[in-house]
C-alpha cells in the first residue's frame, strides 16, 4: 500500500441493469430517479474515470445508493433486485480492479433468510467486502430480533456492515404538516436517524451478543460525536422523562457504559465537504482507528474532502490509517 493510496469506502454508482430492473418493477419513482438519473457519474464510466483521475492513486468501494431495496419491493422480487445489483458491482470490480476493488452488497431485508443467504453468496462469490443496510427497513428499526441474523452472519464473516440513512420527505417535521418541507428530511433528518438507530442497536445489547461487530456509519456517526453529553450523561438517567414504560432494566443489562459502545462504531467522512471543525470532532471521538475515508461521490464532492483530511493536525500514519490503511483493515485485503 503506497503512501498516498486513497480508499475512498462509501461510494455510490447505478450499474446499467439494476437500474432498467429498478425502473421495470418500480416505474413511478418520480423525484427520486430523476434526480439520480441527472447525475450523469452514478452511469458513466468514462466521466467518473476522468475525475478519478484527478487524485492520483485514487479508488473506490462501490454501493447502490438510495432508495433502499426494501422500498421498491418485498420477497423474491426485492431478493432478485438485490442479486443483479450486486453481480452488476462484481462485474464493475472484475473489468476495473484498479479502480473498484470492492463492493458493497445490496440486500433485500424484507426477506432476512433471503438476505442472509444473499450476503454469504455476495461475500463467498462475489467478492463483496461488506454489506448495506439503512437505518430503517421499511419503518421497522434494526433492533427488532427479527433482523439479528444479519448482524451474526457478518460478525462471522468479521467484515462490515455499511449504515446508511433512509428518512424520506414523508415523515414531516411537525405534527400539522403531511411532509418534511425545505428537504430538512435529508439536512437534519439522515444525521438523526443514524443517530437513533446506533443508540437503539446498543441498547438491545447487540454489540455484548457480538463483541467484534463493525459498523461503519455514514457522515461521521450522524449527531453522535457532537452530542456525546447528551448521549451519555443525559441517557444515564434513562427512564426519568418518560411514565408510559419501564426502561429500568435497559442500562443495567449492558456489560459497559452505554456510551463506550458508541465508539465501537467507525464513522467515514463523507460530510459534503465540510468544514474542518466537524471531521476533527468525528475523529476526536472515534479515533484515527475508527475512522475511514469516504465522501459519497458522485452524490458528495471528492476534491474538498481529500483537502480536509490533508489539513488536520494530525501524525502521518494516522492520516495514512484514515485514507487507506483502515479500508484495508476492515475488508480484509489489499485494495491498492
Amino acid at each position: 500500500m503506497a503512501d498516498d493510496t486513497i480508499i475512498d469506502i462509501y461510494c455510490h454508482i447505478f450499474p446499467d441493469k439494476f437500474f432498467r430492473e429498478m425502473n421495470r418493477i418500480a416505474p413511478r419513482l418520480g423525484n427520486i430517479a430523476a434526480r439520480l438519473r441527472g447525475v450523469k457519474k452514478l452511469f458513466d464510466l468514462d466521466e467518473r474515470f476522468r475525475e478519478m483521475d484527478q487524485f492520483g492513486d485514487y479508488r473506490e468501494i462501490i454501493s447502490l445508493p438510495n432508495p433502499p431495496i426494501e422500498d421498491l419491493a418485498a420477497g423474491e422480487t426485492g431478493l432478485n433486485l438485490a442479486r443483479i445489483g450486486n453481480d452488476a458491482m462484481a462485474e464493475l470490480c472484475t473489468r476495473y480492479p484498479d479502480r473498484f476493488p470492492s463492493f458493497v452488497a445490496a440486500l433485500s431485508m424484507t426477506d432476512v433468510e433471503g438476505s442472509v443467504q444473499e450476503a454469504r453468496r455476495a461475500v463467498k462469490e462475489l467478492g463483496a467486502g461488506g454489506v448495506q443496510i439503512f437505518t430503517n427497513v421499511t419503518g421497522r428499526p434494526l433492533d427488532e430480533k427479527a433482523f439479528e441474523p444479519i448482524f451474526a452472519t457478518m460478525a462471522e464473516f468479521d467484515l462490515p456492515i455499511w449504515l446508511h440513512p433512509a428518512r424520506t420527505a414523508s415523515m414531516p417535521d411537525y405534527a400539522k404538516e403531511q411532509k418534511s418541507r425545505f428537504e430538512m428530511w435529508w439536512c437534519f433528518g439522515w444525521p438523526y436517524d443514524t443517530s437513533v438507530a446506533m443508540v437503539r442497536m446498543v441498547f438491545c445489547g447487540l454489540f455484548d451478543r457480538y463483541p467484534g461487530l463493525k459498523i461503519v456509519t455514514h457522515h461521521l456517526g450522524g449527531m453522535i460525536p457532537y452530542y456525546d453529553g447528551r448521549v451519555g450523561p443525559g441517557l444515564d438517567v434513562l427512564g426519568n422523562r418518560t411514565s408510559d414504560e419501564d426502561y429500568s432494566k435497559i442500562l443495567p443489562s449492558l456489560k459497559r457504559p452505554h456510551l463506550d459502545y458508541m465508539h465501537d462504531f467507525y464513522g467515514d467522512t463523507a460530510l459534503f465537504g465540510g468544514g474542518i471543525h466537524a471531521v476533527r470532532c468525528g475523529l476526536e471521538f472515534f479515533g484515527a482507528d475508527h475512522v475511514v475515508f469516504a465522501t459519497d461521490t458522485p452524490l458528495g464532492p471528492i476534491a474538498p474532502t481529500i483537502e480536509t483530511i490533508r489539513r488536520l493536525e494530525i501524525g502521518d500514519g494516522d492520516r495514512r490509517k484514515i485514507f487507506s490503511g483502515k479500508a484495508e483493515r476492515l475488508l480484509k485485503r489489499k485494495l491498492s
